[in-house]
Order: structure tokens, then C-alpha cells, then sequence
């Protein structure tokens, strides 16, 4: 026995097919929203009156000559070889998360040979956004470094 395609079940097919979309829109949304810690700058037009000032400071830092290499240990410590960085010089981390709930921390360094540094605890597994900051004098240097 066939059946007629009534108004009925052309309703039931656009209410389905929409109400699937909807939801689908809906949980990537929700997805979205919750993967996402913050905002990049607070104020886009602010940052723009900064972005002047940030070029000079990333070439006064350039002009430095300093670099430093992290590496990620077996332990999870972290060990950074400092190169043309001064004797004395206050190596310093802070450590993001780049992606999800914000999570922030920050890493001291104890000397491990010369011109390397290692981490005074481990760093918890996953994705890192690493700031290191070098300090002697009124001299400072800073470099962002992603590890996992």
C-alpha cells in the first residue's frame, strides 16, 4: 500500500532538517565559547597606538645580540642555553596555556652548567606559550616559545 506525501510530512522533513542544523550550530558554538581563554589585546585601537613603540623595542632587543634555546626534559624541567646573555643576567618564565581554561605559572632557574639554566620544578604536560624574560641592568629581553 503507498502512502501520499502529505503537507504533514513535508513539515516533519523541514522541522528535522532545520532543527539538526540548529543544534549543530548550537554545540559548535558552545565549543567555541569554551576553547577560547580571552582576548588577544583589550583595546584594538590602543594597541594600534602601540604597535610603534612594540617595532623599536623588538629591534632594541635584537640589537642586543641575546638568544636563548629552551629545550623540554624527560622530567618535564625545562632547560634553556643562554647565548651572548651576560653573566648575572635574571632569567625569568612565565608559562600559559594557549588554548582552553586559562592556566598561568611561573618557572625559576637554578644554574646547570655554564651558560644554561634548568627549571626548579616541572612543567605539567601539554601545549605552553613560554615568555622568557632576560634582565641585566636596564637591558631586557623577551621571546615567546610554544612547546608541548
Amino acid at each position: 500500500m503507498k502512502s501520499e506525501f502529505t503537507g504533514r510530512h513535508m513539515t516533519a522533513v523541514l522541522v528535522g532538517g532545520f532543527g539538526i542544523v540548529i543544534a549543530v550550530n548550537l554545540s559548535m558554538a558552545a565549543l567555541a565559547t569554551r576553547g577560547f581563554g580571552g582576548v588577544v589585546v583589550e583595546n584594538s585601537y590602543v594597541a594600534s597606538q602601540k604597535y610603534n613603540g612594540w617595532l623599536d623595542e623588538a629591534r632594541r632587543e635584537k640589537a642586543l645580540g641575546w638568544n636563548v634555546e629552551l629545550t623540554r626534559q624527560a622530567g618535564g624541567t625545562l632547560d634553556l642555553i643562554l647565548q651572548g646573555v651576560p653573566a648575572g643576567a635574571e632569567v625569568t618564565a612565565q608559562l600559559r596555556r594557549p588554548l582552553g581554561q586559562p592556566e598561568m605559572t611561573e618557572l625559576s632557574f637554578v644554574p646547570a652548567g655554564p651558560d644554561r639554566l634548568a627549571s626548579t620544578a616541572p612543567v605539567a604536560p601539554g601545549r605552553w606559550i613560554v615568555r622568557i624574560a632576560v634582565a641585566s641592568g636596564d637591558d631586557r629581553w623577551t621571546r615567546e616559545v610554544h612547546i608541548e
